[in-house]
């Protein structure tokens, strides 16, 4: 990897919109590594990786060839032990798929969009990390809509992250987004033009 790649750390609890603020980070020109994404893609396409799936949680793990995510989910964010273990099998593979993939990149400001990039530790190696808050009921009503899912099941998922006071200790920069998709792509403007600032990249 180029020395002077600045590795910015984009996290947010779910339904915080980390997502929609990674896609105005990409539209201003930063290359993004949507980490869960590829985690996914990883579940299903590496053998090392699905190797590992099916010792936690047996064959039921994949129907058809397929991760069986629903199944997965279900029985990772009602059982924490469970969870870390996916985590622990599926961040070494992911890590590496992400090294692989900066080391591609031309870009002087590179982004890593990432669910548990504080909980992995992999805030460690991001010069910058950028958290996305909302508001709980905001949270809770974007994903009802997003994924049509329980409150309930919504809130164990949320109660197996960190909350976002713990998230905000480890951030530079934080975005507030209760304000809708304007406000959202404003305050992405401003921390582009302060990074740019600050690395001397205007």
């Amino acid at each position: 990897m180029d020395k002077q790649t600045i590795t910015i750390g984009l996290t947010g609890g779910i339904g915080s919109g980390k997502s929609t603020a990674a896609k105005f980070f990409e539209k201003a020109g930063i290359p993004i590594y949507y980490a869960d994404q590829r985690a996914k893609d990883l579940m299903n396409n590496n053998p090392q990786l699905i190797k590992k799936i099916k010792n936690i949680f047996g064959e039921k793990a994949y129907q058809d060839g397929n991760l069986n995510r629903v199944w997965i989910a279900e029985k990772s964010f009602s059982n924490p032990e469970t969870l870390q273990q996916l985590n622990q099998a599926a961040h070494p593979i992911v890590y590496k798929d992400y090294k692989q993939w900066i080391s591609q990149q031309a870009s002087p400001l590179v982004m890593k969009e990432a669910a548990i990039l504080v909980e992995s530790g992999s805030y460690k190696n991001c010069d910058e990390v950028i958290v996305v808050v909302a508001d709980e009921k905001r949270r809770i009503e974007r994903v009802s809509k997003r994924d049509r899912t329980t409150q309930e099941a919504i809130q164990q998922r949320m109660n197996n992250q960190l909350s976002d006071e713990e998230r905000k200790k480890f951030a530079t920069f934080i975005i507030e987004n209760n304000e809708g998709i304007e406000q959202l792509e404003k305050q992405v403007s401003k921390i582009i033009v302060a990074l740019r600032t600050k690395y001397h990249l205007t």
